[in-house]
């Protein structure tokens, strides 16, 4: 009898991504680093796993009943899941977004049904460089909205679910995908819900593993250091804010990354390991690779590849380089 591997709808197929070994882009270093394909969850970032838990946790709850509008405040990779998510369980969607975001997360979201409300950005912001200053106009419109409509706000930022997500999810597998050989845990802090989720579920299962918070080099507001400037490449982290969602006891220590690391190493990753990722997932790489540069023989390090490259074509990030 073969096993039955059919999905009853495209959310069972979230989650259980893989783990992979970037030997071509650490060969002859003393550490190994593994990365997580979060990329590869169906609507192609890790928010999938998160997206389904907000919203059957809202169900559950009965916070979202059969007819409701959905909204979220999203810089698109968790507007793109709830979109996909939403259209599964017949929920009417609004993402509220900066305009500052790639173009090809509102085209994504209005194919997946969604309906997209752009929130111009701050005087002065620059397309592709979501701010605080940004984002605290898209939170400000996107929480109006909701009130107006009397809809669900799914309030990544602020919901538990989010790290909820990962304790139960993605912190288990990685654990169980590394059969406990883990040394090292590092990502780049958005919501927080993935860095607190993951870190809190590894240190459950042996608390000398160093969990480590990645932060854009221009705003390291996490670490204590000055901010030099909220703009960066890193779509999706730090807004120069530390998250709600955010404990420092989880986090053993902290690491940055220029725009340029990200950008060269997401590159590197798509012309020497075949893997198409964005520059938060190049960023995530780059702070690991330079870890185990310097790192004892043996040791393993383990990031996440949070999305996949397509939504990011029009950017600077593949661009003839």
């Amino acid at each position: 009898m073969h096993k039955n591997n059919i999905c009853n709808s495209i959310l069972q197929s979230i989650g259980k991504t893989p783990i992979i070994k970037l030997s071509r882009l650490c060969a002859d270093m003393p550490a190994t680093v593994f990365a997580k394909a979060e990329f590869l969850n169906p609507s192609g970032s890790m928010k999938d796993r998160i997206a389904l838990k907000i919203i059957e946790d809202a169900e559950q709850s009965g916070c979202l009943q059969p007819g409701n509008t959905v909204v979220e405040i999203t810089s698109g990779n968790t507007g793109i899941s709830l979109a996909m998510v939403c259209a599964v369980k017949g929920y009417k969607f609004i993402a509220v977004m900066s305009a500052g975001n790639s173009p090809e997360r509102k085209m994504i979201l209005e194919a997946l049904g969604a309906t997209v409300k752009l929130v111009p950005q701050h005087p002065g912001g620059k397309p592709g460089q979501v701010t605080g200053e940004d984002l605290k106009l898209v939170e400000e419109s996107g929480r109006k909205l909701a009130k107006e409509l009397n809809a669900f706000l799914s309030d990544q930022f602020n919901n538990f679910s989010n790290i909820a997500a990962h304790i139960q999810t993605t912190g288990k597998e990685i654990w169980e995908e590394m059969n406990g050989e883990i040394d090292i845990f590092l990502d780049v802090v958005g919501t927080a819900g993935t860095f607190i989720g993951i870190s809190s579920a590894l240190k459950n299962f042996n608390p000398r593993i160093q969990c480590l918070a990645v932060e854009p080099s221009t705003a390291p507001i996490l670490a204590g250091m000055p901010i030099i400037t909220p703009e960066h490449k890193l779509q999706g982290s730090s807004y120069a804010m530390i998250p709600s969602l955010w404990n420092p006891s989880y986090c053993d220590g902290y690491l940055t990354v220029s725009d340029q690391e990200a950008i060269k190493t997401a590159q590197m990753l798509a012309t020497k390991e075949g893997i198409l990722v964005g520059y938060t997932a190049g960023g995530n790489v780059a702070a690991a690779i330079k870890l185990a540069q310097t790192a004892a023989p043996g040791t393993r390090i383990i990031t996440i590849l949070c999305d996949n490259g397509m939504k990011y074509l029009s950017t600077d990030l593949f661009k003839a380089h």
